[in-house]
């Protein structure tokens, strides 16, 4: 994978991290329509480079996580993100077969479209509309409910807004929670997709023999601008999320995931 398709499939990642249409899936689309080989090291990039886009809520958002009198909400995500923990690595290699079947990925891109088509009718009367009305019982329920988006193309922020609202949050706070909880997991996969499962392992390579998936030069240097680019295009993208959602709902994002995985089941069934 070359630089300039790295920072392509940034750019998808920054802009989708936020919006429910499953940024895996569509990260895995562009790669598969530039042709790109699914190696070990474009499997590691399509799933770290998302700790790129969640770092932006951080600067976003920059006063919740750095007021150190609100020590209720380190504890809330402390605990939201448990689920995510076990369930992800005890299903690691059964998430990361699906990585690759774009028949399965779209198929469940339709199916969450289909979901979000209702979910505004579902939760009409939403009572908490800040952080601070989150008791550590619902930020786990949340959390349990994140663990839906371990199957690609469910997408992490559809599965942990909806979450959020089932336990009476506003639209926009159950987003907000939503973009928080991300921190601490996409921590967690960056470090364990990276440093536990990569760094220093060997992928065949029919031309070269064997290499270090990301001992070379260009690896690093494609993962650390792959990384920056998502950042600084989610920074973008982020607050214009939450005006529309707030305005639109999820009607539209549930119609887009409908048209866009029936299209792409046809493409990957009939072309690939």
């Amino acid at each position: 994978m070359d630089l300039i398709k790295a920072i392509i499939i940034a750019i998808v990642e920054g802009l989708t991290e936020y919006l429910p249409i499953s940024s895996t899936a569509h990260m895995g689309f562009t790669a598969s329509l530039m042709g790109l080989e699914e190696t070990e090291f474009l499997k590691m990039f399509q799933v770290s480079i998302q700790f790129g886009a969640i770092l932006s809520v951080v600067v976003a958002y920059w006063k919740k996580f750095f007021d150190l009198n609100n020590i209720q909400f380190y504890f809330k995500l402390a605990f939201a993100v448990v689920p995510a923990l076990v369930l992800g690595y005890l299903f690691d290699d059964k998430i990361e077969a699906v990585l690759g079947n774009q028949i399965a990925i779209s198929s469940v891109l339709v199916l969450g479209g289909v979901v979000l088509l209702f979910a505004d009718q579902w939760f009409k009367n939403p009572k908490i509309d800040d952080e601070k009305g989150i008791t550590i019982k619902k930020a786990v329920t949340i959390g349990f409910w994140q663990c839906l988006a371990m199957m690609p193309g469910t997408s992490r922020s559809a599965a942990s807004i909806i979450g959020g609202m089932t336990q009476g949050l506003t639209r926009k706070a159950a987003a907000e929670f939503s973009f928080f909880l991300a921190v601490p997991t996409m921590l967690a996969v960056t470090v364990y997709s990276v440093f536990v499962k990569t760094w220093g392992k060997e992928t065949a390579n029919p031309q070269k023999g064997y290499e270090m998936i990301m001992a070379s030069q260009d690896h690093i240097m494609i993962f650390v601008i792959g990384n920056v680019v998502a950042f600084i295009v989610a920074l973008i993208a982020i607050k214009a999320f939450i005006g529309m959602l707030n305005k639109y709902g999820f009607k539209p994002w549930g119609w887009y995931r409908i048209f866009v995985g029936v299209a792409l089941l046809i493409y990957f069934y009939f072309f690939k």
